[in-house]
């Protein structure tokens, strides 16, 4: 009885569980489609811009630019990951999960 229990247990999380691919170049992943176009244009601005902002040449910047651009960078970011959404569990998560609730069970 216990056995099927715990062997239940581990198909259902392994079900509900989503784990991003690796990749091996550097392409980006497949896009998730989005019904809001509003969202998928301002996705694509912040792209661009995040782009714009690598291609700079920041030798000839003071550290004032430097630490505004940072500040931008990392409010692109926090704004993304917003519109983005998804969760993902990477697979040595996925281990230590399972093996807490073998030793919990």
């Amino acid at each position: 009885m216990r056995s099927k229990f715990y062997f239940s247990m581990i198909a259902i999380f392994c079900a509900i569980t989503f784990v991003q691919p690796v990749l091996a170049n550097d392409e980006p992943a497949a896009k998730e489609v989005t019904a809001d176009p509003a969202t998928e244009a301002r996705i694509s601005e912040i792209e661009a811009r995040v782009n714009e902002i690598k291609a700079m040449d920041r030798s000839n910047m003071t550290k004032a630019e430097r630490k505004a651009m940072k500040k931008e960078l990392k409010e692109l970011k926090k704004e993304s990951k917003a519109l983005g959404g998804g969760v993902y569990l990477s697979v040595g998560a996925i281990i230590i999960i399972i093996l807490l609730l073998i030793l919990i069970l």
